[in-house]
């Protein structure tokens, strides 16, 4: 979930005229999987009619990460379940009425801390903060979710006991998903040299494989000596879809697609990663073998059992 305001990094030249109509795009060829790594999807957008554009474009399966509800705000009772089931139910009915594999993740989101220190102390709100990501981990571990995320910390500028507070709590994921053999999702400032490499170390720290810790919203940061073993989650646009793949394969893509009435298309709209790995395809810069890879292979290494049975 990107911050509201920030560059859309391509996301205009995402949907065409014909798929604004409610067209397609033209297909990748048949039969290679195409995974969307990041989408949030709500009942007050489009969700299945998005989801049914990603699959028009050639998409096949589907992560939508869980986001905060503004009806549901999590203050009004600090409990985390029924945003959780929201999340899991719209992933069902994503996957019955659009046709796609979909699952989801799910975590509290980084902001929510500072938004419950409206009501309670820094440290209470941290506490409530490790119980969202106990119940998320509750949740792994029943076949409900995939992984727990998008967790974290702020991406802009707090006061040094929030940020340590959101560290301590992203050590704690880290620590459950070891526990669970699953992945976490991170949500944080733009990845420099600095923030891999605290992200690595935490990992190390918790005993949890590096592959595991996914960078949500990453560059096109490919390569062990870019990232030190995580993975990143890029955002697909035209330029990061490119540099990534003359890289390497060890990435996967995202739209970071919001489904929200308020920004249409934002980030990226729902067709841009079949169509990014198309242009790569036409490019030369991916053969087939390595559009398995992405969408498939390295997915199933990251997110393990989970991600075979859904």
């Amino acid at each position: 979930m990107s911050p509201a305001g920030e560059a859309d990094n391509g996301g205009a030249d995402v949907r065409t005229a014909e798929v604004a109509r409610g067209g397609g795009v033209p297909s990748i060829p048949a039969g290679l999987p195409i995974l969307d790594n990041h989408m949030h999807l709500q009942a007050s957008g489009r969700h299945v009619d998005a989801a049914l554009e990603f699959k028009r474009a050639g998409g096949t399966r589907i992560i939508i990460s869980h986001m905060p509800y503004d009806d549901t705000p999590i203050t009004r009772s600090f409990d985390f379940r029924e945003g959780y089931e929201r999340t899991v139910a719209m992933a069902a009915k994503v996957g019955a009425e659009a046709g796609v594999r979909c699952q989801c993740t799910l975590g509290p989101y980084p902001v929510e801390m500072i938004e419950m220190m409206e009501k309670v102390p820094l440290d209470e709100a941290k506490n409530l903060m490790m119980r969202g990501m106990e119940l998320a981990a509750e949740y792994v571990a029943e076949g409900r979710a995939l992984a727990i995320g998008e967790v974290g910390r702020p991406h802009f500028p707090v006061e040094r006991p929030i940020l340590d507070a959101s560290n301590e709590i992203l050590a704690y994921a880290m620590t459950l998903a070891k526990g669970e053999g699953c992945a976490v999702v991170v949500h944080c400032e733009s990845a420099t040299p600095a923030v891999w490499a605290e992200l690595a170390a935490m990992a190390d720290k918790a005993g949890l494989p590096r592959h595991r810790v996914v960078k949500h919203f990453a560059p096109p940061h490919v390569g062990e000596a870019l990232n030190l073993g995580l993975t990143p989650s890029v955002l697909a646009s035209g330029k990061n879809a490119q540099d990534a793949a003359r890289l390497g394969r060890d990435f996967l893509l995202e739209t970071d697609y919001m489904d929200d009435p308020r920004r249409p298309g934002a980030v990226l709209g729902p067709a841009t990663v079949p169509r990014r790995t198309k242009m790569l395809l036409e490019k030369g810069l991916l053969d087939e073998e390595g559009v398995r890879w992405i969408h498939d292979g390295l997915p199933r290494k990251i997110y393990g059992k989970g991600f075979d049975d859904g």
